[in-house]
């Protein structure tokens, strides 16, 4: 830091240090601050929350920068008036002239909000949503105007949040959309992924279908398995690998048996590292058939190894990643006539392997940690320089 030089103090919050996207993108945010334009801390609430306990486990090496973290293990064992009471707290004490918070949904967010603008300093808040996460309701949408339209500036993912926000009457100036990255591996190299990608990628009469997440309703798993059945009874050697785990896995798995499906479909659980990248590799698609998804990282992860996808029009990665015919295509959600008829599709039309990886990867390469930090610090650099 510059010595005899006070520099502007940010706090940026954030809710669990188990998000390795966000320990890459706060990184780079760490790293591209190298002219100590800023004073910058990271503050972690709690290791993990919700179903993301069962999932992998914290990889502190996505965490390149100093971080404060309030509560060890999980954000559910902490009680609402203790978790709080610590976040009140921290808000009291901060010399901060800006503070990021993590969101807005919780009433702990809210009251940090409100002792912000009560203390005078610029308030600003991250906003993952898009018109299609959730049932819009009456009280719920008046709240988020209240709180939208009450900070210095929201920072979102892509056009999609942006249009969000401003349909809650915020001044799109206010609004600060930063690209979403994934957290690749740290060796992750794209002449090596595309490599991958031409020894590896299945063959056009034997397409290999590929779902990577969470198995929850909220996925339309279930759209998708019908649509595979259609499309297997036209292409015998078809199949469809479902890496992951959850609610709805003995559901699905049923469902599979009812449709005749047998050993075409592979449940095959949750794989980490070089095991679930090779999955991109190796797939002739992925799919991702959404009812509610605000952007949709496997997307990132996907176009980094070259393989192209079919996106449900409810993702909010759709304006940005997916180029039709390019680096996927878009189907209509619950569709599955429209689901099946891309699947088939997708093997003759992307048969080109090398162009079609090579799309992929290019224009995943604009959406790296180190441009979404460069959004997030231009976008601190403007609020903090508004009187």
């Amino acid at each position: 830091m510059t010595s005899g030089k006070k520099l502007p103090r940010v706090d940026i919050w954030h809710n669990i240090l188990w998000s390795k996207y966000k320990g890459e993108v706060f990184s780079a945010v760490h790293k591209l601050n190298n002219k100590d334009e800023f004073d910058i801390r990271f503050i972690q609430i709690a290791e993990t929350a919700g179903n993301r306990v069962d999932l992998a486990g914290i990889d502190l090496a996505h965490h390149r920068y100093p971080f404060d973290l309030i509560f060890k293990g999980s954000l559910d064992n902490v009680s609402l008036i203790r978790r709080t009471t610590m976040l009140i707290l921290r808000i009291l004490k901060s010399d901060a002239d800006m503070i990021l918070l993590t969101g807005y949904e919780k009433i702990e967010y809210w009251v940090q909000l409100f002792l912000i603008k009560l203390k005078g300093k610029k308030a600003a808040l991250f906003c993952d949503s898009t018109i299609h996460d959730n049932k819009q309701t009456f009280f719920k949408d008046l709240l988020k105007r209240v709180i939208f339209t009450s900070v210095d500036g929201i920072f979102g993912y892509g056009s999609r949040s942006k249009e969000y926000v401003v349909h809650f009457g915020v001044d799109p100036k206010k609004v600060y959309t930063r690209c979403q990255a994934a957290a690749l591996p740290l060796d992750y190299c794209p002449n090596q992924a595309l490599a991958d990608r031409l020894a590896k990628a299945g063959k056009p009469d034997a397409p290999r279908y590929l779902y990577i997440g969470r198995l929850s309703p909220e996925k339309g798993l279930d759209t998708l398995l019908h649509a595979y059945a259609q499309v297997k009874a036209q292409k015998p050697s078809a199949s469809l690998i479902i890496v992951g785990d959850g609610p709805e896995r003995e559901i699905l798995e049923g469902l599979a048996l009812q449709l005749n499906l047998g050993d075409a479909v592979r449940f095959v659980g949750s794989k980490r590292g070089t095991d679930l990248f090779q999955e991109y590799s190796r797939a002739t698609c992925f799919v991702l058939p959404s009812r509610s998804e605000p952007w949709g990282l496997v997307i990132n992860e996907a176009l980094s190894y070259g393989c192209p996808v079919i996106v449900s029009e409810r993702c909010g990665c759709i304006p940005e990643l997916v180029i039709e015919g390019k680096t996927g295509f878009m189907h209509k959600v619950d569709d599955v006539h429209d689901l099946t008829a891309k699947m088939l599709a997708t093997p003759e039309h992307f048969s080109d392997i090398q162009q079609s990886a090579r799309i992929c990867i290019d224009h995943i390469k604009n959406f790296s940690p180190d441009a979404a930090a460069a959004q997030i610090l231009y976008g601190i650099k403007t609020i903090l320089s508004k009187k």
